[in-house]
């Protein structure tokens, strides 16, 4: 039988922080001048610099959705003599970003490492690219299912799930425009932004083309190269680093049964996949939906923020024309601010990566977009992917 206050101490709550984030330039998908390799050590060297360590401090790697950039190289690479921890997350495209951070997390809440980077480099116009359809002339296995009939692209694979909820549940397009022009909203304060001086209007946004219904042009992620990197240490370390912590109140994987039945057959279909995880994931960090200051949620495409935050209890599936809403989503004034970087649609598609820096900024003060005295800020990775991950993090003063 198992002991419950046992089980209870089994937590990653508290005892982990973020201590230094780093970025490259964020390019669009083809512009990048340098290989996806020296992308991804530059995104580390900055990580490295913002918390005031050589990078030979580092003893983990961990990253998500097949990173090419490979631990034992980077560590070649900076120089490190004792390399701990190299992991990856499998599966869910961008719904590892979260995930990364919570095996970086238990490495070194149980003493496997001391000092992990978690990051992501892309460099789609080197290698393949993502959500385009296959170059080829034979289709096997589950795809011949779908794709001969023309269900080729992430977009139209999502948008049905995304349309069967809007159907049951009587959503209106204004509530996926909502959520687009928070993103741009923020892009326009960040100079790190690819869409920084590209503003969007309702206007421009409804006379958009449709690119699968009900995904206009502004409901989809972009396309870029660059990376991005951050530096995770044990919370008794994190209060000699030049920030103030930022410490992990909660991190978590996974997806319900049978989301990854192939076909389009899991029995729950109009999902963003967090109705098991996001429970857990609040349990964790003990805190509750009310309780979060500023969220970054992952737009693959817009729908599945919409479906995410049902999901995490900000609003019912049948208030969500009332919710979303333009006001609400913005910096610093709106109750639930969103995407405060400018997102995957406006700021750079870092395969989320983006997402969680900008919450930990967020708590730094640090953010272009600042939520006045931001202390929880969450990340939602991946929807609608299996599996996929969220996490909490949160000030001194929720310790």
């Amino acid at each position: 039988m198992t002991d419950i206050k046992t089980t209870s101490a089994r937590t990653l709550r508290g005892q982990v922080a973020v201590v230094g984030v780093g970025e490259t330039e964020y390019y669009k998908r083809g512009e990048a001048p340098d290989p996806e390799f020296k992308l991804a050590l530059e995104a580390i060297v900055t990580a490295c610099e913002n918390a005031g360590i050589s990078p030979t401090e580092i003893d983990g790697f961990t990253s998500y959705s097949n990173d090419r950039s490979d631990a034992s190289r980077l560590a070649a690479a900076l120089g490190i003599d004792d390399l701990r921890l190299a992991n990856m997350q499998w599966g869910g495209g961008g719904g590892g970003g979260s995930a990364a951070i919570a095996n970086a997390s238990a490495a070194i809440a149980t003493g496997g490492a001391e000092c992990v980077v978690v990051f992501r480099a892309l460099a789609q116009g080197q290698f393949g690219r993502f959500g385009q359809g296959p170059q080829r002339n034979t289709i096997s296995g589950e795809n011949a299912h779908t794709i001969p009939y023309g269900l080729m692209t992430p977009a139209q694979m999502f948008a049905m799930k995304v349309q069967r909820f809007m159907h049951d549940h009587g959503v209106e397009q204004a509530a996926l425009r909502a959520i687009s022009m928070a993103s741009y909203h923020h892009a326009q304060h960040n100079p790190r932004a690819v869409m920084y001086g590209r503003p969007l209007t309702e206007e421009i946004y409804d006379e958009s083309r449709w690119i699968v219904e009900p995904f206009h042009l502004y409901d989809c992620c972009q396309e870029n190269d660059g990376a991005a990197a951050m530096i995770l240490v044990s919370a008794e370390r994190a209060k000699d680093f030049p920030h103030p912590p930022c410490y992990l109140l909660s991190a978590v994987s996974g997806s319900h049964h049978r989301a990854g039945a192939p076909v389009h057959n899991a029995p729950d279909y109009a999902t963003s996949t967090f109705k098991t995880v996001a429970p857990r994931l609040y349990r964790m960090g003990g805190v509750e939906a009310s309780d979060v200051d500023v969220l970054q949620s992952y737009e693959n495409f817009t729908g599945g923020v919409m479906m995410s935050i049902v999901e995490h209890g900000f609003c019912h599936p049948d208030e969500v024309n009332e919710f979303f809403v333009n006001d609400r989503f913005l910096s610093p004034s709106g109750d639930l601010p969103l995407n405060t970087s400018g997102g995957n649609l406006a700021e750079c598609y870092m395969h989320g990566l983006g997402l969680n820096i900008e919450a930990v900024r967020q708590i730094w003060g640090e953010s272009t977009s600042q939520v006045n005295d931001a202390e929880v800020s969450m990340v939602i990775s991946g929807p609608m992917v299996t599996p996929v991950s969220a996490c909490i993090f949160g000030a001194e003063s929720t310790i």
